[in-house]
Formats: structure tokens, sequence, C-alpha cells
């Protein structure tokens, strides 16, 4: 096979990669219960380590899909029944570069460790709704502002 037949080879596996990609993040888009939502996968240096990509609540759980991806499962998932919010925050330093200027960020404690989640303002709503809408006789979590 010569370098050119080489080349378009790759080229058709590549925009076939990106292809699904697109697709994947259509369907997800479509899907009710499914907000943006960047996750906080990193600390070692102040403002960075933010992923882009889709929460979706089912039942008690909130799951995080990285947005450039092709795994169909979650990468993260949170369950209602150990998270609570600690505080919320605008973006800051750096965070101010990779989150759209409307996004507040929410410090969330949970079972495992404390995470922190970046959501559009007005989704912090619908968030703190569902966190709150326990089963009976759960205690209810409030946003700290």
């Amino acid at each position: 096979m010569s370098t050119i037949e080489w080349f378009g080879i790759g080229a058709i596996a590549l925009l076939t990669a990106i292809l699904v990609l697109i697709i994947r993040r259509a369907l997800m888009a479509r899907v009710s219960g499914t907000i943006k939502l960047n996750f906080r996968v990193s600390t070692m240096m102040d403002g960075r380590g933010w992923s882009a990509g889709f929460g979706r609540f089912v039942g008690d759980e909130l799951r995080w899909y990285r947005m450039f991806s092709f795994a169909l499962r979650p990468k993260r998932v949170l369950s209602r029944r150990g998270l609570a919010v600690e505080s919320r925050r605008s973006p800051r330093g750096q965070e101010r570069f990779s989150l759209p200027h409307d996004w507040v960020i929410l410090r969330c404690t949970s079972h495992h460790a404390p995470v922190e989640i970046a959501m559009a303002e007005s989704t912090v709503t619908g968030f703190s709704s569902w966190l709150e809408a326990g089963l009976p006789g759960e205690d209810s979590r409030s946003l700290a502002a």
C-alpha cells in the first residue's frame, strides 16, 4: 500500500471517530434529565483539572459522562443519599478561562471524598430540587449561600 492509501484510511478512521462522538453527544443531549456539567477531576493545580461533560439524573443518582469519550458508562456516579452541597462560588483565577462566565462551582461532600462540580446558574435550581427531593424520612440538604 502506498502512503496516500494509508493517509486515506487514517482520514476515514478519524472522520468516523469524530462522527461517533458527535452522534453520542447529540443522543445524550436529547435524553431528558441531561444537563451540561463540568467535573473537577484533578486538584493538583489551583483552578485547573476541569473536564467537560454531561450529567444525567437517574433516580437517586447523578451520572456524569465525559463529553469527548467513547465510553457508554458514566465516568462518575454521585448518589443523592450521600451528597450535600458544602459551598458555592463563582469561577476565579484560571477557572474563568475554562468555564463559562455564568456558571457556578459547587463544592459537595460525598461518601467517598469532596467533589467540585460546575454548572450554569439556571441549572443550580434544578440540581438543588433534585438533591432535596429525597425519599420520605431523609434529611433534606440545602445549598449554602
